[in-house]
């Protein structure tokens, strides 16, 4: 239970921070995304417009005499600009206003010919719009004074492998610091939860102890009710006193038994057995409750079916299936029992009719002390533990225990051993 609690608090714990490790990522490496792709436009911009206001092929700047740095164009008081213009690796095709070529002009990249340009040119003409992606290329198409249009394209490989490093670096910053936190929530983990694990200690001793100090006094009632019935007979009196006192001994016990299980001192001592067999020798211990209530029994329970579980712990979970169906099937009902072995799994199925279905979900059937009908299950001697019981077995021999209601009214409980 103790390391259970523990897992959950650093799955928990770890759930949070990767999450915030994720978004904190994610917005940087977005925000760097969206900033290299603002000025990547910025440039298309800035060299659309210097080929415009030319009319020529745009010249390799120079500093000017008077120390302005951006010596054409209508950028001259732009240092960021000259600076993009530099740096940029591009090439541009002019148009005329039937599309007939006046000028390619690849002198600022080197690895493209002017065919190879002018039909890349081409190409994104042809397919409408005026800015866009192609390959490593970023274009943008505008029209010019004397109906000219100019196609600029810029290569971006500078700027995604930037965008790259800077998301491959910031991920492995976040990978070692999710480790390192890892190492941190573990080291944390017992501290945070030693409250909680010593709360849960004292309430299992707790258990323990009024468990064990109880059955003195109820075996002490039910052996002196039995000696006054030897001396002045049975009466009502006296049946009820042995009936409440077997009722509450039974609690005590399943009480202790699943204290035990939570504490980790009943362990299952698995081995192979019939699975088959074990099932129809349960169900036939139940036969004179089934035939007192006029039950059918549907029987599907193939032979030769084995898995590997602690017998004695198997047949006390079949045990309080079977009496749980028997309590709560409605007189002249029916029960269902099966058994399907899959490739990995096998499948108990028990299903019983009901007068009505529980007015809460399935899962809430195994908590403890949940009765679905008080009355009736005070009538039937239940006292809300056994599915709890039950469900506690399925764990401790790594199966699968659920329930769920099916129409009109009837119950089905399936447990999914393994082979």
């Amino acid at each position: 239970m103790i390391r259970s609690l523990q897992r959950r608090f650093v799955i928990a714990a770890m759930i949070a921070i990767t999450g915030l490790i994720l978004l904190l990522l994610g917005a940087i490496n977005a925000a760097n995304l969206v900033l290299i792709s603002q000025r990547v436009d910025r440039t298309l911009e800035l060299l659309c417009d210097t080929v415009g206001d030319t009319g020529s092929p745009p010249p390799m700047p120079k500093p000017a005499p008077d120390g302005r740095p951006f010596p054409f164009g209508a950028h001259n008081n732009h240092k960021d600009d000259y600076n993009a213009f530099i740096s940029s690796n591009f090439f541009v095709v002019r148009f005329g206003a039937d599309r007939e070529l006046i000028f390619v002009d690849v002198s600022r990249l080197y690895a493209i010919s002017e065919n190879e340009a002018l039909e890349l040119a081409s190409e994104v003409l042809n397919r409408g719009g005026r800015r866009g992606e192609y390959g490593q290329f970023r274009y943008l198409i505008k029209d010019v004074p004397m109906h000219d249009t100019v196609a600029v394209f810029l290569d971006t490989s500078g700027e995604s492998g930037s965008f790259w490093r800077v998301l491959l670096l910031s991920a492995g910053i976040g990978l070692a610091g999710w480790g390192l936190m890892l190492a941190f929530v573990v080291l944390l983990s017992k501290r945070a939860i030693r409250p909680i694990a010593e709360n849960i200690q004292r309430q299992k001793q707790f258990v323990t102890n009024a468990g064990h100090e109880i059955k003195t006094p109820l075996a002490i009632i039910q052996s002196n009710t039995e000696a006054m019935e030897l001396y002045n007979g049975e009466n009502k009196w006296s049946r009820n006193i042995k009936e409440q006192t077997s009722r509450l001994s039974g609690l005590v016990k399943d009480l202790l038994l699943l204290a035990r299980m939570d504490e980790g001192t009943v362990q299952a001592e698995p081995r192979d057995f019939s699975l088959s067999e074990l099932f129809e020798s349960s169900l036939d211990g139940f036969s004179q409750p089934i035939d007192d209530k006029s039950i059918k029994i549907n029987r599907n329970i193939p032979g030769g079916i084995t898995i590997h579980a602690d017998r004695k712990q198997t047949r006390q979970l079949i045990s309080i299936l079977l009496d749980n169906a028997v309590k709560y099937t409605d007189d002249g009902g029916e029960i269902t029992v099966a058994l399907e072995k899959t490739e990995s799994r096998v499948i108990l199925r028990l299903q019983n009719t009901c007068t009505a279905l529980p007015d809460m979900p399935p899962d809430k059937l195994f908590d403890r002390f949940y009765r679905a009908d008080t009355a009736r299950t005070q009538k039937s001697g239940g006292y809300g533990i056994g599915l709890a019981v039950a469900r506690s077995l399925a764990e401790a021999n790594r199966a699968v225990i659920s329930a769920k209601y099916t129409m009109p009214n009837e119950v089905c409980f399936t447990v999914k051993f393994r082979h």
